[in-house]
């Protein structure tokens, strides 16, 4: 028996030595990994909840006291066991390499993939199990959230909300924790997920083809929860809580007679509990958050949050509950739709009241919530038809995404509620780029008149678009144009003039100008294939002007990105030839799914097409964007020239390759 007892005093001195180091390791490196956490984190989850859901994981991730099953083992150094002791310090940018590090960040790993995580039985509408466990930290009266970034960070954090919690921590763990393809496999294995060489595969694509400038996005404030800016929740709702605890106190006597009873009865009716009922404190009209009416002009956040309640029927608890209840569990008699990527999931916490009023014949109620969604119900005030429920992502929208919403639309127009910051409100027509916007009429709390909608079939003659100016009490006072592609919240239209020469990129800008318009007057009607598919915003990209072969004029290339909610975009690659009428369609040349070509991931773009010239011969004609320095023909033909254009003589249905020599250096196909 005395052998055995030094083996057992340094088997505890070795559990306790471990907690410390685990301990000492999660202090020294809390920042880093919050912000993994954060990253790795649903964005569903909302800002503010993402922010505090991420302390806690970290603040969680050590072992409970007295717990020596989870307790780490490693009393030296040099001790090295788990996937931290081949992953850590496998690259340049190597992270901490103390196997007490690997431990803790590896248990942080796994809270944070488990709150995406559902079990088989759990109800695909609701969050997942984790989500719900009650944590500390807890954060009362304020909302939190990180510092906004710009364009970039935003469109990388759209990217990142479109896959899943595997991919995400394989990203993270590549860029934020320096390590290499198969440390990061082997990690993700030991954090349970199911596929790990997959997850690997489908990051290493996220933000291509500057890995390091992702990199650096990725290390700014827009991703950092351990610096966040603060605002206050609702305050008139706080001081009604206040009021209201007293009564609250003296009902606890009474809720507490009334407990076995509740109980008895809920044994011998069997019944389960509905999700309206666990949602309940969060689904009650008096728990609302509502904006005060003046917050817009003094906030550095211009989005939704910064929208106060407006209408005439606001103050109506009935309709509120009704909206209420039919989001957190719908009947079947009402209809429901979302945009794609959009979860129909009730809320987490009390949402935000934007409008409750009535319009065109229905009682409709506007909310926006913490996980950025816009959500429209609508009742209709007479007759047997059902009520409706729509869904629509909101992610980080700005002055332009989030300047209105559609509270009305019939079979030929619709009425949008417009943000509490634009002050002038016009309608134009796309295609009649000379002729002057038109007012629009507007209500006192906010409500547009009918707006006619595009033509979603057949000639398209026309194509309504709502010109709006921001006010001059907030910083970015200019005019935009929104157009309806049938989704809740408008399109967001755009325009980047082509490229100079000598002069750095172009960078998009409103599509206001005449050029901006013209170019849109002959692009307009394609975007009646991107309708329904929760797109957020639409640039027009001029990359490339050619002179024409048998001296004719020049023509233009175009290529159109639209950029969802969700974060995947869509481009398509547009030839203008020299046309008769401002408004002749262009060609559509290339069209492609789920890229990342003209954006800030895809600054390069190759594309050719066959013209036929006024003599009756065919050519390839070919343009690429800025960095283009030389392309190349082969197959059908073969040629060559300098520059980012190119012409050849070619037949009519020649199978011609065309490639391009990049000024950095290596080479691009032609997009299809």
């Amino acid at each position: 028996m005395p052998i055995h007892q030094p083996q057992q005093r340094t088997d505890a001195q070795s559990d306790r030595t471990g907690v410390r180091q685990a301990e000492a390791a999660l202090v020294e490196h809390y920042p880093r990994l919050v912000r993994l956490a954060y990253v790795v984190l649903p964005p569903g989850l909302g800002r503010h909840r993402r922010v505090l859901t991420a302390h806690a994981v970290v603040q969680r991730a050590l072992p409970a006291a007295g717990s020596k099953a989870s307790s780490p083992r490693v009393p030296a150094q040099s001790r090295r066991t788990g996937p931290s002791a081949s992953t850590e310090g496998t690259s340049a940018d190597r992270g901490p390499a103390h196997p007490a590090y690997g431990w803790v960040r590896l248990r942080v790993l796994r809270a944070a993939l488990a709150h995406e995580r559902r079990p088989r039985w759990w109800p695909g509408r609701l969050p997942a199990p984790a989500a719900l466990r009650p944590a500390l930290p807890v954060v009362w009266g304020l909302r939190l959230f990180p510092r906004a970034g710009g364009v970039d960070e935003l469109a990388l954090d759209r990217a990142l909300s479109a896959v899943d919690g595997p991919v995400r921590a394989a990203f993270a763990l590549h860029l934020l924790e320096g390590l290499d393809e198969s440390g990061v496999r082997e990690l993700l294995a030991e954090a349970a997920v199911a596929d790990p060489v997959g997850a690997v595969r489908r990051a290493a694509r996220l933000g291509r083809p500057d890995r390091a400038g992702a990199q650096a996005m990725l290390r700014s404030g827009e991703f950092d929860p351990c610096t966040v800016q603060t605002r206050p929740s609702d305050l008139l709702r706080r001081r009604h809580r206040v009021r209201a605890a007293a009564v609250a106190a003296a009902l606890c006597v009474v809720a507490g007679g009334l407990t076995v009873a509740v109980e008895q009865g809920a044994r011998g009716g069997g019944e389960e509990r509905s999700p309206a009922g666990v949602f309940a404190p969060v689904l009650d009209p008096a728990e609302l958050m509502r904006t005060a009416a003046e917050r817009w002009a003094d906030t550095s956040r211009v989005d939704f949050t910064a929208w106060p309640a407006r209408g005439g029927r606001t103050d109506d608890d009935a309709l509120l509950g009704r909206a209420l209840r039919a989001w957190a569990e719908p009947p079947e008699s009402v209809r429901v739709s979302t945009t794609p990527g959009t979860a129909a999931a009730p809320p987490a916490e009390p949402p935000r009241l934007l409008f409750a009023d009535e319009v065109d014949g229905a009682a409709v109620v506007l909310f926006h919530d913490s996980a950025d969604r816009v959500v429209r119900y609508a009742e209709p005030l007479s007759g047997a038809g059902g009520a409706a429920l729509d869904f629509a992502r909101t992610d980080d929208a700005d002055v332009t995404t989030g300047a209105a919403v559609v509270v009305s639309r019939t079979a030929d127009g619709a009425r949008f509620l417009l943000a509490p910051w634009i002050a002038e409100s016009t309608t134009r027509d796309l295609l009649a780029p000379d002729t002057p916007g038109r007012p629009l009429e507007v209500g006192p709390d906010g409500v547009t008149a009918e707006v006619p909608r595009p033509a979603a079939g057949g000639a398209c003659g026309t194509w309504p678009v709502l010109q709006l100016r921001s006010s001059e009490q907030i910083v970015e006072k200019h005019a935009f144009l929104v157009t309806d592609l049938g989704d809740l919240a408008p399109v967001h239209l755009t325009y980047t003039p082509k490229p100079g020469r000598g002069a750095p990129a172009r960078q998009p800008r409103e599509a206001t100008s005449t050029e901006a318009l013209l170019a849109w007057a002959r692009t307009a009607c394609s975007l009646r294939t991107l309708a329904g598919s929760g797109v957020r915003s639409v640039n027009n990209w001029a990359f490339a002007e050619q002179k024409l072969p048998e001296g004719g004029a020049s023509a233009d290339w175009l290529c159109t990105r639209a950029d969802t909610w969700r974060g995947p975009g869509r481009v398509l690659v547009q030839f203008l030839s020299p046309a008769a009428s401002p408004t002749e369609p262009a060609s559509v040349v290339a069209d492609r799914d789920d890229t990342a070509l003209c954006s800030r991931f895809g600054q390069h773009v190759l594309a050719g097409t066959h013209w036929k010239a006024p003599s009756g011969r065919w050519y390839v004609l070919a343009a690429g964007s800025r960095a283009v320095t030389r392309i190349e023909a082969s197959g059908a033909v073969r040629d060559a020239a300098g520059g980012p254009t190119f012409a050849v003589r070619a037949p009519r249905d020649a199978d011609v390759e065309l490639t391009a020599s990049l000024r950095e250096g290596g080479t691009l196909t032609a997009v299809h």
